[in-house]
């Protein structure tokens, strides 16, 4: 179900709230645009941040609009199992189509720890559920044997995988099974990461730049790499610009500039600095994307 280039969400804010009609007027852009699923209030939409409220509004707002054109994975995420389970039990009762359910950071739990935090889950709801792997936040990795026993539950399905390993994708095929759906969490990589078995991209830079995340899958697909290496060299500094800060203070900026939502963030994000925000206009117009 999903494959494809992914926006990894932003939450449109103003003036301290979730704004909701840039919500949903960002949400239809990027299903114009060709992306082929939606992902909301993982950590790029500053879920950390996010009341328990806020969270299951965006949620609600993202499927309603959706409306079933594309599909909608739900951040499930929390470093407290009970949360996990009520955003999860939530993205159920309003007909999101999977949930994303990164590690726990902070506690540092080991595989035993993560085999019963995902355990907990599975046993929750009958959802899909995509394991979210990114050591660099997280502190944890989620290793490949502990995937393969997690993926013995009937709703753990695949992995968005951030480590940036591109042999990942072998070791779990060989190791998981050829069935894990395997996405990356790494625009970087992208191209690598598809010819080595991966379906797909839940991407910070398809927040601002669709059309052109989604041609660059579109040419993997067609097994075209030349186009795609083109597509992928003009996107490589918006890549490297959206984490110059703090994400997603970089990616707000740049849809500032495209009258898509405020530039606003919740601390203990800040905006760019002006430095960083003339590379990120830099690597806006390399990409195209403005004059």
């Amino acid at each position: 179900m999903f494959k494809g280039s992914i926006p990894a969400m932003i939450t449109p804010m103003k003036d301290g709230k979730v704004d909701e009609k840039a919500l949903a007027d960002y949400i239809e852009w990027q299903i114009q645009s060709g992306s082929r699923g939606l992902v909301p209030v993982g950590t790029t939409g500053e879920s950390p941040t996010l009341s328990h409220e806020e969270h299951k509004l965006v949620v609600a707002l993202t499927v309603e609009v959706a409306a079933g054109r594309v599909p909608v994975m739900a951040g499930a995420g929390s470093n407290n199992t009970a949360a996990a389970v009520e955003f999860t039990q939530y993205a159920k009762s309003v007909n999101a189509d999977a949930v994303l359910v990164a590690t726990p950071y902070y506690n540092k739990p080991n595989q035993a720890g993560l085999i019963a935090h995902y355990t907990a889950l599975n046993d929750s709801a009958d959802i899909p559920i995509y394991i979210y792997n990114i050591p660099g936040r997280s502190v944890i990795d989620c290793e490949v044997e502990t995937q393969k026993r997690l993926f013995e539950l009937p709703n753990i399905v695949g992995t968005k995988d951030a480590t940036g390993d591109i042999s990942r994708v072998t070791q779990q095929r060989l190791e998981v099974g050829h069935d894990y759906i395997q996405l990356t969490g790494d625009d970087l990589s992208v191209i690598g990461h598809y010819a080595s078995g991966g379906v797909g991209c839940i991407s910070v830079s398809a927040n601002v730049a669709p059309k052109l995340c989604a041609d660059l899958w579109v040419a993997l697909e067609k097994n075209d790499f030349a186009t795609a290496r083109d597509i992928q060299e003009k996107l490589m500094p918006l890549h490297m610009a959206m984490f110059y800060a703090p994400s997603p203070g970089p990616a707000k900026y740049a849809l500032s500039l495209l009258g898509r939502v405020e530039e606003e963030v919740r601390l203990p994000i800040l905006p760019p600095c002006n430095e960083t925000k003339a590379r990120v206009k830099d690597a806006m117009k390399f990409a195209g994307l403005i004059n």
